[in-house]
């Protein structure tokens, strides 16, 4: 995608070395999202560079995202591009294929070659706390609020939020979240594990660069092998998860000897 059609979605991109930051730009309406966005975040999904180690997501403004743009509901609302209401005139098969498009604005996050940080101050609701979710890390402010409001509105969270957040809270805590679609706050997040650190608004951007700095130190092969036996581990029998160690360990030996070689 063009810069321009990166703005016009509502972003922001930008690579830095072996740092991608992908910013929600919409802070007049706590960046909410459209599906314009999550297009664009798709697309910018599939160009992120090889050599990119670690994507932070962010949002501009008070607010980490504030869910869908509420006038996306409405036919003709939002931005004019492409409306949820407008699924409607759609099959259940068309509805479906659409939402799987929009949900790969959210899985790229999950990609083994770089870890994905979501840095979060504000309101993280619905959209916005599964666009959290997709991120292996989770940054906040000790202001953030937390919501899958979904359910208040009939609907069911669909953009991919629903595996991780039961991977972090577990299955009845995710049910409770989800179904009175309340708020949590962020004494109850790090107690649940449902982030990572919290700190005060004005150290976040800070103890995100820590973060940042921390994660590309090691070796790029070893922390992208680690995320990969780290995420496929709770479907994998002890058995099968040993051999994929024993497998990526004998990759890192062969990469370590072959820089070794290459010093003599």
């Amino acid at each position: 995608m063009t810069p321009d059609q990166i703005a016009a979605a509502g972003l922001r991109y930008e690579v830095e070395g072996p740092v991608a930051t992908i910013t929600l730009d919409r802070p007049e309406v706590r960046n909410a999202q459209t599906p314009t966005m999550w297009r664009a975040l798709a697309a910018i999904g599939r160009e992120i560079p090889d050599d990119v180690r670690v994507v932070v997501v962010r949002g501009e403004g008070s607010s980490f995202s504030a869910g869908l743009d509420r006038a996306m509901l409405s036919p003709g609302g939002g931005d004019g591009e492409e409306t949820v209401a407008g699924l409607l005139a759609k099959s259940d098969e068309e509805v479906s294929a659409t939402i799987d498009e929009y949900q790969q604005g959210f899985t790229f996050l999950r990609d083994p070659r770089f870890v994905s940080i979501a840095v979060v101050q504000g309101h993280a609701v619905g959209a916005g706390f599964q666009l959290a979710l997709s991120c292996d890390l989770r940054v906040v402010a000790d202001d953030v609020q937390f919501s899958m409001k979904e359910s208040a509105l009939g609907l069911v969270p669909d953009l991919t939020g629903t595996k991780p957040l039961v991977e972090s809270v577990g299955y009845a805590r995710a049910l409770e979240i989800c179904a009175t679609a309340r708020t949590v706050g962020v004494p109850e997040a790090l107690e649940i594990g449902l982030v990572t650190v919290a700190v005060p608004a004005a150290d976040l951007d800070a103890t995100a660069a820590d973060l940042v700095i921390a994660l590309t130190a090691p070796m790029a092969g070893a922390v992208r092998e680690t995320k990969a036996l780290l995420m496929a581990a709770s479907g994998r029998s002890l058995s099968d998860q040993r051999r994929f160690e024993r497998e990526a360990q004998v990759r890192r030996f062969r990469e370590l000897a072959g820089l070794l070689a290459g010093q003599d």
